[in-house]
Order: C-alpha cells, then structure tokens, then sequence
C-alpha cells in the first residue's frame, strides 16, 4: 500500500476516530448511520470475495508490513487508510488479541425478492448464536434470513464473527414481521420439543421457511400456530433439548440431504 494513502492518528480527540469509536461500541450508532466495523484478516477478504468493498482501512501501528495484512490490502488497492497507535487500535477492536486490521463498511440493504428456501428468527437473543445461524444457512444454500425486531443485530462485531462471512453471501432482512415473511412460502416448518414428525419425515425440498424462536422463551403462539408444520429432532440421548443454533444445522442439513438424494436418485 502507498504510505500517500495511510493517514496517522495519534490523538483520543480526533473526530475521525470518534466516529469509529462510537461504530465499534453502539448498535445504536450503527443502525443510524448503515456501518459497521469488519475485525481482521479474514472477514476482510471474505467481503472481497462476495465482491464488496470498504470505505475505510484502520490499521494497527506495526502491523502493516505482516504478510497476511499486505495480502489483504491487496484486495482493497484504492481505499484509504488510517493508521493507529495500539491504544487507540485495540479501544476499537472487538477482540482481546487484535490482528492488526478493521475495515469500515456501509451495511447492505437486500432487495425484497421471491426466495426458494429462508431461514425466520425470532427474537434470537446471542449475537454468537445469530451468527452461527447465518454462517450454517449460508453454507447449506439458504437464500435469505428474515429476523424480528427483537433479534441480536446480524451485522454487530460479535455476530460477524460468528458469521465468518456469511453476512456477505445471503440475504438479510431484519426488523421484520416474521407472520407476514412466512407467508410467502408454501412449507412453514418450526421445531418443538413435544409431538410433531421428525423432521427427517417431512418433505422439505419446495418453497419452504425454518422458524427458529429465542434461546429461552422458544416461538411465540402467533408464529406456532402460523407453521404448515411442526417437527420435533428425534434425540435418543439424556438432553432435553438442543441449542438453536445446532437445531437449525441439523433442520436446514436435512433439506441438503433430501435435495442431494433427489438428484442422485435422478
């Protein structure tokens, strides 16, 4: 990177890093102004692979000349760049162990569009859980996530950790009335702890929605009784049941499999 597009930042007062300071702290800050921090090597060069771009690269004093960081500000060759002291560097970073690079950038907005198969989240409380579920519906051909007012923000620091780039690859709408986003499909499958078909009984290879409710509270009576079908994932061990994020892979990883097996069957 030429040092003409590196700007150094010493001072706590700069009104440039307390923009960036009030981004990394509020989702608050966020929503009102559509940005958000990326943390590290490899949410960066995610982000470049799905095409998008930053506005702004912060780097930590020092760690411009490491190889993975020159790699990365190599996808990145017209964006300009701040450099910090590591005070000031690590009051930004999300991390304990900061890697030494954050990209700012404009949160995208998705066009509302017909989508074969989304995932709906209700009122998901932990950003990490959130996260989790976006990365395993991404990596099993979800076309899209619907999340309620109440959920953990799907672009927070935490959440695009848990993510690990899928934010980049699905669409995401959130603040949503999640009884009016189902109804645009024909399945409408929830999980429940009693009663139900096993999920491995159900066709879920058409027009379908997974509805997942908060850690705690579980789906509320509206978006229950809103569902086509309610599954239930046989469990023969000694738990009462599993963690969101785990029923959502096995939920959306039986759809892979029953669309796998239709077309070797083929």
């Amino acid at each position: 990177m030429s040092s003409s597009r590196i700007t150094p930042i010493t001072s706590a007062d700069n009104a440039q890093f307390k923009e960036l300071k009030k981004l990394a702290a509020s989702a608050r800050e966020r929503r009102k102004t559509g940005r958000t921090l990326l943390d590290g090597v490899h949410l960066l060069m995610a982000l470049a692979d799905a095409g998008g771009q930053v506005e702004l690269i912060i780097l930590r004093v020092g760690s411009e000349s490491a190889p993975q960081i020159t790699q990365c500000l190599a996808r990145f060759p017209t964006v300009p760049a701040i450099v910090l002291p590591p005070k000031l560097f690590d009051a930004l970073s999300p991390v304990e162990t900061p890697v030494g690079i954050l990209g700012l950038m404009a949160i995208p907005h998705s066009p509302e569009q017909s989508y074969r198969c989304a995932v709906l989240m209700e009122d998901i409380q932990d950003p990490g859980n959130l996260g989790g579920i976006l990365r395993t519906a991404a990596a099993a051909g979800v076309n899209a996530v619907y999340l309620s007012t109440g959920c953990a923000e799907a672009w927070s620091p935490k959440a695009l950790r848990a993510g690990m780039g899928a934010q980049f690859v699905i669409a995401i709408h959130e603040h949503q009335a999640l009884a009016h986003a189902a109804g645009r499909f024909d399945c409408i499958m929830a999980t429940t702890l009693h009663g139900g078909d096993s999920v491995f009984d159900l066709d879920l290879r058409g027009s379908v929605a997974f509805v997942f409710g908060n850690e705690g509270a579980g789906l509320s009576e509206e978006l229950t009784r809103r569902a086509t079908h309610l599954a239930r994932i046989p469990m023969p061990g000694r738990v009462e049941s599993l963690n969101v994020a785990a029923a959502a892979a096995v939920c959306l990883f039986e759809r892979v499999r029953q669309l796998t097996h239709r077309r070797i069957a083929e």
